[in-house]
């Protein structure tokens, strides 16, 4: 393993170290017999490891482009004139893609959205290319 601490530019590790690392990191157990794989256990530790990341989501009434001298002469009371029309569903996006659709709802002194319409998830997988 002392190989390992400092690599040469091309210098790999050779396949009793790499069966090592892979042995410290899984487990013995993992390797002989059982009945779950190498690839379900990594499958299944990199989906947990994925749940804490946190996703910026946001939500969009509508879209509209106005001029940089009319944006100078805004003020308070100003009404900007939006793409939708009222009652049209919302687009949701997680980290600037569209996941879906919906409503705005008042839930106490608070906005939320109420999904009408999620995009299904073999359509977000292909956009994310």
């Amino acid at each position: 393993m002392e190989s390992l601490k400092n690599p040469g530019p091309s210098q790999r590790p050779g396949p009793e170290e790499i069966k090592e690392l892979l042995d410290d990191s899984f487990g013995p157990a993992e390797f002989e017999g059982n009945p779950n794989t190498i690839e379900d256990n990594s499958h299944k530790r990199g989906l947990e490891f994925l749940y804490d990341v946190p996703l910026q989501v946001s939500v969009e009434v509508g879209r509209s482009k106005i001029l940089l001298r009319d944006l100078l002469k805004m003020g308070e009371g100003h009404i900007i004139e939006l793409d939708k029309t009222a009652g049209e569903p919302l687009d949701i996006y997680v980290n600037s893609r569209l996941i879906a659709r919906g409503e705005a709802v008042r839930i106490g002194d608070k906005f939320g959205i109420k999904l009408t319409d999620v995009i299904s998830a073999s359509d977000r997988i292909e956009k994310l290319g």
